[in-house]
Parts: C-alpha cells; structure tokens; sequence
C-alpha cells in the first residue's frame, strides 16, 4: 500500500545526517589545524625573547626545525580538510541527484505557472558549490575566535579588551550583512531564474519569431529582464564587497593598534617585545576567519535558500513508494464522483462525474475549446489529482503501484506533445533499457511508422531532438502515438492525436486504435474532428467542465450535433 508523505525536510536533511560523522572529522581536523596556527605566533615570541636576547643560533636552528615541521603538518592537514569538503559537496550532490532531477522534470507539475522560476539543480549545483568551498572551513574555524584571544588576554588584559572590541565590531558587522544581504540575494536569484526563462522560451520560439519579426520586441523584454537582474546583482554585490572590505579593513587596523599598544606596554616594561608581535599576529588570526565568512557569506546565504527551497518542493513531490505490487489491471477502468482542476488551482474546473469502461472499450470525449477535455484525460493519467472522488483501475486507484509500473499501465499521447533528445528507439521505448527491439518496431507499425523510420539517415538509431535530426510536425506526433502504444498499456489517452496527420495518418491512427482494443486496453480519445473517432465505441460531451451528454457514439452524436445542423438550416 501508498507510504504516508515525507515529513518535512526528511527527503534532503537526511542526506546531510549521513554525513554527520565526516562532519565530526572535519571539526576535529580544524581544531588541530586552529592549534598548529599557534605555530607563527609563538616562534615569533621566542624568537624575539629568547633568541634575540642570547643571541644562541643553535636555539633559532631548534626552533626553525620545529616550526617548519608544525607547518607541515599544518599543510597536510589543511589540504586534507580541503579534500574532505569537496567530497561532501559530491557525495550530497551524488545522493541527491535522482531525487532533484525527478523533482526538476516534476515541477510543472507540481508548481503549476510557477514552475518557471523553480531551479532544482541549479539548487543543488549552488549547495554543493558552497560545500566544496572555503566557506564551512571559515565556519568552523569562527569559534575559535575566544580561544585566541584568550590567548591574547594572558599576554595582557589591555590587549585582550582591544581584541574582544575588535570582535563585537566585526560580530555586529555580520549580523548587519545578514540583514542587509537576505532579501537582494534573493531577488538576484529570482531575477536569474526569470532571465534563464527568456533565453529557453526564446531559444524553443526561434521559428516563430524569425517568421513573425518578433526579435526586436523580445529583445527589448530581454533587455529589461537583464537590467532589472543586473541592477539587483549589484545590490547584492554591493553589500557583500562593502562588508568585506570594511571588516577587512578592521581588521588590519586592529592589528596596527596591538603593535602601537603593545609597543607602549613593552615600553612601560609590562609585557616583551616578543609578546607584543606575537599578540598582533594572533589577533589577526582570531579575525581572519570572520573575514573568510563574510566574503562567503553571499554563497552561504544563496545555498541556504536554495535548501529551503529543494525541501518545500520535494516535500510537494508525491510519493510512490508502496509496499506490496498490485498486478498490472486488465479489466476495467471506473470514475467515481472525480472532479479536477487544472495545476495550482483548488478550485474543480471539471464537475463531479462518473463513469466505467471496461477492457477492449474506446471512449471519445469532445467539447468546446476550454471545455475541460485535456483536464480530465490529465486525471485520467494521474497529472492532475482528482480534488473529489477517485479514478479507479480493477478498483484500485492509480498511486497503489509504483511509478515504474505505470509504464505498463498507461499510454499517454498529450495535445502539446515534445520529443526527447535520444534516437528514434528510445523515444518510442520511452527509454527503457530493457526494451526489445521487436517491441519497438510492434509499436512503429502500430503507427504505421516503420516505413518512415526505415528512411531516416540511420533509421532506428536516428538521432532527434533539439540537436538531433528535424521532423515533421506529423512525424513528431506518428512518433509520439508509437511511444504511447509502445507495451500495450491498460489505458491509452490521446488528445488531439490527429491534429497533425493527414488522411493516411489518420486511417493508421484508426486502425492502431482497433487493433489496441483487440489487445484489451482501454482508449480515449479527445478530438475536434470526427475521423478520430472512427475506432470509439461511446462518446462522453463536455461543456464549460459539465457532462453535457454520455452514451453510445451514433446516439449522442445524434444529440449533440443536430442542434448545429438545425442552426446551419435556419
């Protein structure tokens, strides 16, 4: 049986759960790494307090060679933690990439109108980038800001205070560029979404738009897009390098500011010269993660975003995981009290209504442009959830299999049919691995597309698509019909599977359809001309999402069109 939906966040927190423990080695690498960092400072001490003052070069000698090894292990370690993060942004991105690519293909229907401005993988590119990046090394190591100047402190309380000054400065400073940053990071990448929008629709539109001289008035649409984006990159460009720079510039004047006290101190004879560099040093330590953080904080904030913005999609996804696998149905198919409505709408659009067919049986659904027709054969499909009642097949409906079983249960021809970039085979196959070519060339002839493809430069193997070779509108749809056709699904829905077929298209579509019913699959067929309804045995009538009349083909034929002849005749 159908899984209760994800709870929220399950899908991708999990992923990161995972990887809890290498998270625990990266913190317990950038603490080694945060006391090898100790290294410059107190070389610089002794150095100046023990070498200088006994002018002993066996002891610079001693202290040279511990130093550089410390550094090397430091090196060492540091690469290694560099490695450990790239690894982590791949092993999400790794683990997530099925999930996001499903959620990517899915948005439309999902989001609706929405799904324009909607980035999976852009969401997960950004994540893993920030991952992979300087970024969480300058999180981790931000803690250890206290222990430094602690550091600082036992040296002398004056240069402790001055440190911890510096610090609250640069704390308010983050939080500042948190503020400030959120909201045009934001509108940047929305606007980003917008402008990759134009690129692709005009990109699909170019034929139309060379025939109807519309380039110029999308190129002034694209322009503004582009400054609009530009404008909002800015600001968040803007606030970001402002940030940095001033806690950069902090930073370096905190530093002076330790020399010239602790020159005064060393002077008044309170601390050595040795402490007063090696406090510079360390301050500058202390704040140069908080430097590295806020210079990343524009990718932080652009990852976390996109986090949330994976985990209120793919909480959106439904899930078809189930339990136990129902055998594929083989004899009817029943309505019961459905209403649906097209995607991101609650309100039905299609009225409750009811009916059965029943294996080997072919229904023809016709109405006015915008009656409702593509709506109910996306219900019928399972695109569109039924907002009431239920879509059964053998009394079961279509979630209690799993999504690879439906393959095996519907064909699917829709009115605004697209092709995918891959041979001539494994758009009919629908890409399935496993698919035999004698099923292939089954459904090809179904069509009446065997000869067709037989013709095509490498014939099966012939590659289409948006870099492949270029067909015909006919040929699309002949092809679009085979890959509907191809398994001998339970249910096979076409809307408009004529519209681009000519008469020698439209006898093979009807005699595909025959032969179909004689394997036992259910078709419906929604059309606006009556050759496609050749091979229908009822025909349902929708009009402004109502059942205006359902019956027997000749007899609600009979009904619905004699009223526009007796029009016609007046």
């Amino acid at each position: 049986m159908p899984r209760p939906p994800a709870k929220a966040n399950s899908k991708l927190v999990s992923f990161f759960k995972n990887t809890g423990w290498v998270w625990v080695g990266v913190g317990l690498l950038s603490a080694i790494i945060n006391i090898l960092m100790l290294t410059g400072p107190l070389f610089m001490l002794q150095v100046y307090d023990r070498v200088l003052s006994s002018n002993s070069v066996p002891t610079l000698v001693v202290l040279g060679i511990i130093a550089i090894t410390l550094y090397t292990f430091y090196g060492i370690l540091d690469i290694l933690r560099s490695r450990i993060l790239l690894r982590i942004g791949q092993y999400v991105d790794a683990r997530m990439s099925e999930s996001v690519y499903r959620a990517s293909s899915t948005a439309p229907i999902i989001t609706g109108s929405n799904a324009s401005a909607v980035r999976p993988v852009s969401d997960l590119d950004r994540i893993r980038q920030f991952l992979s990046s300087p970024g969480p090394a300058a999180l981790f190591d931000s803690p250890w800001m206290p222990f430094y100047l602690f550091i600082v402190y036992l040296f002398h309380p004056i240069l402790g205070l001055i440190g911890l000054l510096g610090a609250i400065v640069i704390g308010i400073l983050i939080a500042l560029n948190e503020w400030l940053s959120r909201t045009p990071i934001k509108d940047a990448t929305q606007e980003a979404a917008v402008r990759n929008e134009l690129v692709e629709s005009s990109r699909a539109n170019a034929e139309v738009s060379k025939a109807m001289g519309m380039f110029g008035d999308l190129q002034q649409r694209w322009t503004r897009n582009n400054e609009s984006y530009l404008r909002k990159q800015k600001t968040a460009a803007d606030r970001n390098g402002f940030f940095t720079s001033v806690t950069k510039t902090i930073r370096l004047m905190l530093q002076s500011t330790i020399l010239g006290v602790g020159a005064w101190l060393a002077i008044q004879h309170e601390i050595t010269a040795g402490t007063m560099v090696a406090g510079s040093i360390m301050v500058s330590r202390a704040l140069s993660p908080i430097e590295l953080a806020i210079s990343q904080w524009r990718a932080f904030v652009g990852a976390r975003q996109s986090h949330a913005r994976l985990i209120e999609l793919m909480n959106r996804m439904p899930d078809h995981d189930v339990d136990l696998e129902l055998p594929i149905p083989q004899n009817n198919l029943s309505i019961e009290q459905a209403s649906c409505a097209p995607i991101g709408s609650r309100k039905a659009f299609i009225a409750p209504m009811s009916l059965k067919l029943k294996a080997g049986q072919a229904l023809g659904i016709i109405g006015p442009s915008g009656s409702g027709k593509s709506t109910l054969a996306k219900c019928m499909v399972g695109i569109l959830p039924a907002l009431s009642g239920a879509v059964r097949f053998d009394g079961s409906e279509l979630n209690h299999w799993s999504e690879d079983k439906h393959k095996h249960i519907i064909g699917y021809l829709p009115q605004d049919l697209q092709l995918f970039q891959g041979t001539v085979a494994q758009n009919i196959a629908r890409f399935d691995a496993a698919a035999s070519s004698e099923a292939v060339i089954e459904a090809a002839r179904l069509a009446d597309l065997h000869d067709m493809i037989s013709r095509l430069p490498d014939g099966y193997d012939t590659v289409i698509g948006p870099a492949g070779f270029a067909l015909s509108g006919g040929q699309m749809q002949r092809i679009a019909l085979a890959r509907a056709l191809y398994g001998d699904p339970f249910l096979i829905v076409l809307d408009e599977p004529n519209s681009s077929l000519d008469s020698q298209g439209e006898g093979a579509l009807t005699k595909a359809l025959f032969a179909m019913k004689e394997k036992g699959s259910i078709i419906v067929v929604i059309a606006h001309r009556p050759s496609a309804l050749a091979a229908v045995d009822y025909v349902l009538c929708l009009n402004e999402g109502q059942v205006q009349a359902i019956g027997p083909k000749n007899e609600v034929l009979a009904k619905v069109l004699s009223p526009v002849s007796s029009q016609g005749a007046a």
